[in-house]
């Protein structure tokens, strides 16, 4: 028997409406200190790290709107769940071009694919996001294709 219901399924292919950040010197400065970077072109906000863009997808949220374990609530793309506890799964990365101070990019993300494996304590629902981003005119930029698991 599967965990895996037609209205969960009915998510997959959903999207969030795109949004727009231009890259900052002040705030990959301010990334590299606070991530520990060392290279140079990182610690001067030339380039970002690959991880920076991780963070910039992350509103800024007053801390009564976190949970209560101090995690930000999830995005509008996870959708109910018959499994409620969520874990990491992972993320793969494809890197089109490096990215630069002045960038601006476009981020748009989707729920691609939901599968479920059996685990040795039941269940596990494996969701996938992918989270593109790209110029103002459509070059790609990187995607992440990021793994969320339920069990």
């Amino acid at each position: 028997m599967t965990v895996i219901t037609e209205e969960l399924n009915n998510h997959v292919g959903a999207e969030l409406p795109p949004f727009e950040f231009e890259i900052s010197r002040g705030d990959l400065k301010k990334y590299a200190v606070a991530t520990g970077q060392r290279l140079e072109r990182y610690l001067n906000g030339d380039e970002a790290p690959l991880l920076y863009l991780f963070a910039a997808m992350m509103p800024v949220l007053p801390l009564d709107r976190l949970l209560p374990d101090g995690r930000q609530p999830d995005s509008g793309l996870m959708p109910p769940l018959p499994l409620n506890r969520i874990m990491a799964g992972g993320s793969e990365y494809q890197i089109h071009r490096k990215v630069y101070v002045g960038d601006v990019l476009v981020c748009r993300q989707k729920l691609v694919e939901v599968f479920e494996k059996s685990g040795s304590e039941g269940p596990l629902l494996f969701l996938i996001f992918e989270n593109r981003f790209e110029t103002r005119d459509g070059e790609p930029v990187v995607t992440e294709r990021l793994t969320r698991i339920a069990r």
